[in-house]
């Protein structure tokens, strides 16, 4: 595969799809084709997971940890398989909120789940499939939480978590930050949007050397 994979993390709040937008207009104003997605959500199967996972309330009620962990696999799965792959194949530059990483810190320091686990289950749905660069928008939870607010709207079922949860997801961040710092960049959310935006950059024009 010739195409470049870039994903965003981090906390609820914390400007991911802010900065994804950005990057990916950037990227069309200077002629590269982007595939502009994320997880959960990704595909029309996605989707569905998605709307179950964040919103089913009453209608699916309690999640146990493991379920919820093999739900976003199989999203991941289906969105790999449909869209990532075949975009890369075709040289494009996916850029797309929350990945596996996400699993990793939300399923496994937030939901205390055993996080080799999480990471084996998530490989094999993504084929091994890991991001060129993965951009880290570290934020505490408290500043997160304002914001959410600002933003207005329904709360799902992660943002409506308590600050332990929030801060636990968070520390798993940083810490899938240290263990991989050659793919991971880590950027202080609480700067201004251009400010990240240009850091965002010289990162993808390293990567592209």
């Amino acid at each position: 595969m010739s195409g470049t994979f870039i994903t965003f993390e981090g906390g609820d709040g914390a400007g991911k799809t802010t900065q994804a937008d950005l990057l990916g207009s950037w990227l069309e104003e200077r002629g590269e084709e982007v595939v502009r997605t994320r997880e959960p959500g990704g595909t029309r199967l996605g989707v569905e997971i998605r709307r179950l996972l964040l919103h089913g309330g009453d209608e699916i009620g309690d999640v146990d940890p493991r379920a919820e962990a093999l739900l976003y696999a199989a999203d991941r799965a289906q969105h790999v398989a449909k869209v990532i792959r075949p975009a890369l194949e075709r040289d494009a530059v996916v850029v797309q909120d929350r990945y596996i990483d996400s699993s990793l810190a939300y399923q496994g320091a937030g939901r205390v789940l055993d996080t080799a686990e999480v990471r084996r289950i998530s490989e094999w749905a993504a084929e091994g499939l890991w991001p060129h660069l993965t951009v880290l928008l570290d934020v505490d939870a408290d500043t997160a939480a304002a914001r959410r607010a600002e933003r207005g709207g329904a709360t799902d079922r992660l943002e409506g978590e308590d600050a332990e949860f929030h801060e636990a997801v968070r520390a798993g961040f940083r810490a899938l930050a240290k263990a991989d710092p050659d793919r991971y960049l880590i950027v202080d959310a609480s700067l201004p949007a251009d400010e990240i935006h240009a850091k965002v950059i010289n990162a993808y024009s390293s990567l592209r050397g």
